[in-house]
């Protein structure tokens, strides 16, 4: 029929559900379900699905218009598209019973039919009847969709038969299928098509499924669908296959298993529930709500096909999930952080291990709340537990939350926190005891690389305790400390040697040979050569001290904020401007006094006695004086009154002068005790800047009877208090008076007292009215060293603790005034105070009345600079040297103290200085009288210091007067050509030109007149000595000298300064061997080495010259050159070389020198840098020297710069600097006599080279034959035993060993200690193993023998020349044989020895090449000055190095060692007379970058290895 319809309209089907219904005795507690079915087919969305429909109702629900008293529902209609696409509507109705909830009977309707026969109704008609939604809509029909029934009337097209297969709810399946039966024969009567709906298949029971479908193949063409309404499974296709069945033109229905729809349908539901749970994961924040969300994601295809799917209710918990994971892990986060916050809590509340090792976690838990910061820690929480609380929110609060410590993690964290205490204190004391362990090892030296160290320490304990890391930190603290302790050792030790410096100008540049001069003398200091691996640091601090020596100012300073001028700027600007505004205070009213309140102070009523004569002069206390009324305010108080500091300043009575009175030295005495006291309280307390500054009148009282002859006696008494307190002294006036007291004495008292009232007001008014800084009477400059270990206060508390204190002229920070009485007139001292370094332009620019010269007694770095700065300074300025130190016990507890205040004393006694002692524990010495002396010695010679400061400023304005701080040329340093034989002496000399004609003209620092010594003898000052900063400044050294006839010239021309300084230095020299007509011995108290010039006849006279000179060299271009008596006479005239007549006939006028030529201590201490530059090089270093001065160079080594040993002054002038043997000097001079006059003496001629003498003690062991030595049990001598033991167990690895010297006053104390104990212990001495070598080497060069005879060198030389190393081996192992049995035992001890020490040559750089380079002299004794012996010099050491390396050849009966490199020497154990075992290589760290060190070090041209 709607095939035939030709409507363009879809084609609509009814179908009615049927199945079991009735009663619940009929159908069970629950229906079969089709009310499901026909919802899911309805209205097919998860939010949409009810699953329970009750079939039991009120009668007005069942009179509704949803039920419309009927006993079926219409559920409305779906559209549906086939496969084959064309649309259809399907009308669904449910054929039910409905049961009334009051009778639990079948609700009565118009159709009366039983439930079978009603089912089975084609037909359906209910007007207005509505669709079914859900059991709520019942009786709430307007709050759901109303659609009714198309026309009230339906024509069922096709039934759907529904059997419920699950195990039923009290329904027996037997029963629900005889219904079925019977159902199906009423369905079947109408010919419509019936398809079988196997329902609640999710719950299905096999066999009653089985039943079904044998039920339905027992009927044509009933088709079985499995269905589940609850997961939506085949609901749709049943209904298709229904209407498939209704249609003929569709298809044949195709029917899914349950299985695979079901899987299907699941497979849909698990894939969107992924996308949607992804989507939900989206949101990161657990404080989203499901409705902000939801609203946000309606219109995703995700969240939509989810919700159609498993509906709303299942999303939402699906997100309330999501939201609690992010919550807990929001809140497992926090608790990790607060868990791993709480080791941090611990550390700070609960650090102290010995407070909670035994406390338990409770009980330390109540320790903590009792802590400060307990708070700024942990927050207690009003609820609990915190993570239901809003604190989980507060993410900037980082506070621990109490309760959460209740935890067993915190617990355990706590137990963990006090495992870690225990376990970091033995790591911390196991570092402190690894760290006390690198201290005691006495090798490590700074710079040292960890891995040279480590095979030492490897078996320590806490070595092996700590980490590989603490170590490495443990030991790169340790080399911080000793890095930072050596350099401070060697700043202090630069300072302790400022004379090396401070000779130099500043704004200069040091030159190569200053240098190398500095190096020198440095070199032999340990703290030089504790920095010998940080070399390049060593000498950047060299360099910034040399620097800062040139360039000296308070900014540079090396102390930094240390700096003496800093600290006193600083002192300064605070004390003077608080004195000055309590004075300011104190004297504001003072200009226009008319009042004076008058404090006297006296014993036994003499107080008393002397205010009564004042009121007795005085009219109503009114006292006329110079013209003008003043009220007087006495207060007389006994000096024994216990009140007296009480009495003396009250609120209501502020004196401005004290009265003083005595008469007896009893009385003086008393009072003078009662003034200190009062000083030192207010020095000490400073409760008023007044009593300090308070006047003081000492007033004598007149005497009477026979008191009067003492009167002379207490006159001086009293002068001499009143000089050392800085006040008035009132003397009894000549005549005589019955009273005591005479009126002219109160008014000389009142008016002193009116002037100190008047000078404290004007050195304080704020109007300018200070003397200009010129009219300051004496200037006196005070010099302290920087970091010197005492406070500044102490150095200025006698000048800041002095009521005539007052601050200098503005701008100068560094200066205080003093007005002290000195004689009779108050005098005005301007004090500068600065450092040393800020002093020498102060000593070389300005006029300077005197220097109080500061050092510490405790720093030697204090004295040498003192030394440095005195000795430049002229010897016409009074100086006062201070020592500082504690306390007077000082000097007699402590050496180094008593050496320095002994040698500060000594200086000043040499100089006529003044010398005293600042002690910080004492406070009399702080009082301004220490200085009183000095002061006046000042005032006295004040004419004669400024007039020579004239002079020198007119000399310096017409450049003929020395300056007062040398300057020094400082040029490039040029290259210069010395000449290559003894022959050729017309090489160009390395100075300027000189002309043929030339005499030689003192330069204006010659110019010096006699001096006294100590003991009252005369001895001539030469302007440059031996050691003569000329010559250091200069830094020239002279070629060698050819003498050459002597002839005398004319017209003779201005000498180069340059040169005449230099040939002044050797003109310094003592001349021992120089022969001399009129012998001049030097004065007795003067030794010899002091190096003052001695007077010796000319050796040769020409006419025109005096007889009395002292030295007469000559120049190499036979000019000749000669000094008298340090003034050298011009017999061409003055005034042609730049000096009048006046200055060079000055016999009998003083010019000013310095204080190093007026001291022995400060001559003799510059001497001494001199003689130590010039010292004897080691052996090795001495051939070399040799060879190299053969070619013409004088500075080869490290010898004298003007004199060398090979090629010395022609002259006749000898360097007392090198000790060398009489007849070797006589061998010299007999080769190159002089072309002059000189005595003849027997010369004794020997074939073997004495060394030089290298000891200056007696000693029965040294220099004794070899043979004394030994015995036949012991036939090595112990001293050698002693050394190789020592260098063997301490020291083979040593860089440099036997080649780099070692300390020469160390090597001297170990053979000294061993003269005295031949048990001595040499590790007990603490000297390094360079010493203990050098010492070895020096037992063998004093042996009067060398260990090679002489009598074998020439076979040893002959065999060397063998081309075949076998037969040459061989001859040179039967030369051997031919040793003395001793020689043979020692020689094969120390050549087996530096074959061991060669097998470290990866280590020491020590090959058997290098060793025979250092030993082969000491060994074999060579005769340097034999000039054949000069071209065998390299086979000589050929065979010492051949010796060390066949070493198991010669000795052991070993093989013959092919390889160049050192082997190790292994004697048989069976060789009896074998004295030194095997030794077994040492495991040793490896050593530095071979590219880094050279395996033959060059020498070193500074001096610094």
């Amino acid at each position: 029929m709607m095939a035939k319809n030709k409507e363009p309209r879809p084609p609509s089907y009814a179908v009615s559900v049927v199945g079991l219904s009735g009663t619940e005795k009929d159908k069970g507690n629950c229906g079969v379900g089709k009310s499901c079915l026909c919802n899911r087919f309805v209205r097919s969305k998860a939010d949409e699905y009810y699953p329970e429909h009750t079939s039991v109702l009120s009668t007005i629900d069942f009179g509704g218009r949803v039920v419309n008293n009927d006993h079926f529902l219409y559920w409305g209609d779906v559209a549906q598209s086939g496969e084959d696409g064309i649309e259809c509507r399907i009308h669904v109705i449910e054929q039910t019973e409905f049961i009334d909830d009051q009778t639990f009977l079948p609700h009565r309707s118009t159709n009366l039919q039983p439930y079978i026969k009603r089912a089975a109704a084609s037909k359906l008609q209910s007007a207005e009847k509505l669709m079914y939604i859900c059991t709520d809509q019942l009786g709430l029909e307007q709050d759901f969709e109303q659609k009714q029934m198309p026309e009230g009337k339906l024509n069922i097209d096709g039934f759907l038969l529904c059997i419920d297969v699950s195990q039923g709810c009290n329904r027996k399946f037997d029963d629900q299928l005889k219904f079925v039966n019977n159902l199906y024969i009423q369905l079947s009567k109408s010919k419509k098509p019936i398809i079988i709906a196997a329902t609640k298949c999710d719950e299905c029971v096999d066999h009653y499924l089985r039943e079904v479908q044998a039920f339905a193949s027992n009927k044509k063409n009933l088709v079985v669908v499995e269905t589940s309404a609850r997961f939506n499974v085949n609901v749709e296709t049943c209904f298709t296959a229904l209407v498939q069945m209704m249609d003929k033109t569709r298809g044949k229905p195709k029917i899914i298993p349950y299985l695979d729809a079901y899987k299907t349908q699941r497979q849909l539901v698990v894939t969107a529930t992924d996308k949607f749970e992804k989507l939900v994961q989206t949101v990161r924040d657990y404080h989203a709500t499901w409705k902000t969300v939801s609203n946000k994601l309606k219109n995703h295809p995700d969240y939509e096909e989810y919700i159609n799917l498993e509906g709303t209710k299942k999303a939402k918990n699906t997100f309330s999930k999501h939201i609690e994971q992010l919550k807990q892990e929001h809140i497992r986060k926090r608790k990790e952080e607060y868990i791993n916050a709480l080791p941090r809590a611990l550390n700070t509340l609960l650090s102290n291990l010995d407070e909670i090792e035994l406390l338990s976690w409770s009980e330390a838990l109540k320790v903590m709340e009792k802590r400060p910061d307990f708070q700024s820690c942990f927050v207690v929480l009003e609820k609990t537990p915190w993570d239901e609380t809003d604190h989980i929110d507060k993410v900037n609060d980082r506070r621990i939350p109490f309760d959460l410590l209740s935890t067993l993690e915190a617990e355990k964290v706590y137990q963990n926190h006090v495992q870690h205490l225990i376990s970091e204190k033995r790591r911390v004391e196991m570092k402190e005891k690894f760290k006390k362990t690198l201290e005691k090892i006495q090798f490590i030296s700074p710079g040292q690389p960890w891995e040279e160290v480590i095979c030492f320490v490897v078996e320590d304990e806490a070595f092996k305790y700590i980490t590989d890391g603490d170590s490495k930190e443990v030991y790169a603290r340790h080399q911080r400390e000793i890095v930072e302790k050596a350099k401070e050792e060697f700043q202090e030790m630069l300072f302790e040697h400022s004379e090396l410096f401070y000779d130099l100008d500043l704004n200069a540049t040091p030159s190569t040979d200053k240098m190398s001069e500095i190096h020198a003398v440095l070199s032999e200091e340990p703290r030089y050569k504790a920095l010998q691996k940080l070399a390049p640091d060593r000498e950047s601090l060299l360099l910034k001290h040399i620097g800062f020596v040139y360039h000296p100012t308070k900014e540079t300073c090396l102390s930094g904020q240390n700096c003496m001028d800093i600290k006193v700027e600083e002192l300064l600007a605070n004390s003077l401007l608080q004195q000055d505004h309590g004075r300011s205070n104190l004297y504001h009213d003072s200009a226009n006094i008319d009042k004076i309140n008058l404090f006297i102070l006296g014993k036994d009523g003499l107080a008393q006695e002397l205010a009564n004569e004042i009121r007795t002069q005085s009219t109503d206390d009114e006292y006329a004086l110079d013209g003008k009324i003043y009220e007087l305010d006495l207060r007389p108080v006994d000096a024994k009154s216990p009140y007296l500091l009480t009495q003396l300043w009250t609120s209501a009575f502020k004196p401005h002068g004290c009265f003083c009175v005595f008469n007896s030295i009893e009385s003086l005495t008393f009072i003078g005790e009662c003034i200190a006291k009062i000083r030192a309280e207010a020095s000490q307390i400073r409760r008023d800047r007044y009593m300090a500054n308070l006047s003081f009148t000492l007033i004598l009282a007149n005497q009477r009877d026979s008191v009067s002859k003492n009167l002379p006696i207490l006159r001086h008494q009293g002068q001499q208090l009143a000089n050392k307190l800085q006040c008035p002294f009132v003397d009894v006036p000549a005549g005589t008076y019955p009273r005591k007291f005479n009126e002219a004495q109160i008014k000389q008292a009142l008016r002193g007292v009116l002037e100190a009232v008047k000078h404290n007001f004007d050195v304080v008014s704020p109007v300018p009215t200070i003397k200009d800084l010129s009219e300051a009477d004496l200037r006196i400059v005070m010099c302290a060293m920087c970091g010197d270990p005492f406070s500044v206060d102490l150095i200025l508390s006698p000048f800041l603790d002095s009521h005539s204190c007052s601050a200098a002229q503005a701008g100068q920070n560094n200066s205080l005034m003093l007005d002290k009485i000195i004689g009779e007139k108050r005098r005005r001292i301007q004090i500068t105070i600065l450092s040393y370094h800020s002093s020498i332009g102060v000593r070389k620019d300005e006029l300077v009345h005197g220097y109080i010269l500061v050092y510490s007694a405790k720093r030697k770095a204090s004295m040498g600079m003192l030394r440095a700065f005195l000795s430049e300074v002229q010897d016409t300025i009074p100086v006062q040297l201070v020592a500082v130190t504690d306390s007077q016990a000082d000097f007699f507890e402590n050496e180094a103290i008593k050496e320095l205040m002994t040698e500060g004393e000594h200086i000043a006694t040499e100089i006529t200085a003044k010398f005293t002692a600042l002690y910080s524990l004492s406070q009399y010495h702080r009082q301004t009288e220490v200085f009183t002396l000095f002061f006046s010695d000042v005032l006295e010679k004040k004419s004669m210091i400024e007039s020579s400061y004239m002079s020198d400023s007119t000399r310096e304005s017409t450049h003929t007067s020395e300056d007062v701080f040398p300057r020094s040329p400082r040029g490039g340093s040029l290259d210069y050509n010395y000449p290559d034989s003894e022959d050729d002496a017309e090489g160009p000399p390395p100075y300027s030109p000189i002309g043929d004609d030339v005499r030689l003209l003192p330069a204006p620092s010659d110019r010096s007149k006699y001096r006294l010594d100590l003991e009252g003898n005369e001895y001539p000052v030469h302007s440059t000595p031996i050691n003569c900063h000329d010559h250091e400044r200069n830094h020239k050294v002279p070629p060698p000298i050819k003498p050459k006839p002597l002839v005398p010239r004319t017209n003779v021309k201005k000498l180069d300064p340059n040169l005449l300084k230099t040939i002044e230095a050797g003109i310094g020299k003592n001349p021992r061997k120089q022969p001399s007509r009129v012998p001049a011995a030097p004065p007795e108290d003067t030794e010899q080495s002091d190096n003052y010039a001695e007077p010796i006849d000319t050796i040769y006279k020409h006419k025109g010259f005096a007889d009395d000179i002292y030295a007469v060299p000559e120049d190499s271009q036979n000019r000749i050159i000669k000094v008298r008596n340090s003034i050298v006479i011009n017999t061409q005239g003055e005034e042609e070389n730049g000096f009048s007549d006046r200055v060079s006939k000055s016999h009998g006028e003083r010019r000013p020198s310095k204080y190093k030529y007026k001291s022995k201590t400060l001559f003799s201490k510059a001497k001494s840098y001199y003689r130590r530059t010039h010292s004897d090089a080691s052996d090795d270093e001495a051939f070399t020297t040799s060879k190299g001065k053969r070619k013409g160079r004088h500075r080869g080594s490290e010898e004298d710069p003007l004199l060398s040993p090979v090629e010395t002054w022609k002259g006749g002038i000898d360097n007392p600097a090198i000790t060398s043997d009489q007849e070797l000097d006589e061998k010299k001079m007999k080769k190159k006599p002089h072309k002059v006059k000189e005595d003849k003496k027997p010369k004794k001629k020997t074939k073997t080279f004495n060394p030089p003498i290298r000891r200056n003690w007696e000693s029965n062991y040294f220099g004794m034959p070899l043979q004394d030595l030994v015995t036949p049990e012991k036939p090595i001598p112990l001293f050698v035993e002693k050394c190789v033991q020592f260098i063997e167990d301490t020291g083979l690895c040593t860089e440099g060993l036997y080649r780099v010297s070692g300390n020469k006053t160390d090597q001297d104390n170990i053979q000294k200690q061993f003269d005295q104990d031949h048990n001595i212990s040499l590790e007990s001495m603490g000297v390094t193993v360079n010493a203990v070598a050098g010492a070895l080497k020096a037992f063998f060069a004093d042996l009067p023998d060398p260990l090679v005879p002489y009598s074998l060198h020439q076979e040893l030389l002959e065999t060397s020349k063998i081309m075949d190393k076998t037969e040459r081996l061989h001859e040179l192992k039967e030369i051997v044989k031919k040793f003395h049995p001793v020689n043979y035992d020692v020689f094969r001890y120390i050549i087996t020895h530096l074959n061991r020490v060669s097998q470290q040559y990866k280590t020491n750089y020590m090959t058997a090449d290098n060793l025979s380079i250092c030993f082969w002299p000491t060994l074999m004794r060579p005769d340097f000055e034999n000039r054949e012996f000069l071209s065998t010099t390299k086979i000589h050491q050929s065979v010492i190095e051949t010796f060390i390396q066949q070493c198991q050849f010669f000795f052991y009966n070993g093989e013959i060692v092919e390889a160049p490199n050192p082997v190790a020497c292994q004697p048989p154990p069976s060789n009896p007379v074998q004295m030194v075992e095997p030794m077994v290589p040492l495991q040793l760290p490896p050593p530095l970058q071979p590219q880094l060190i050279q395996s033959q070090l060059p020498a070193d041209p500074l001096g610094i290895i």
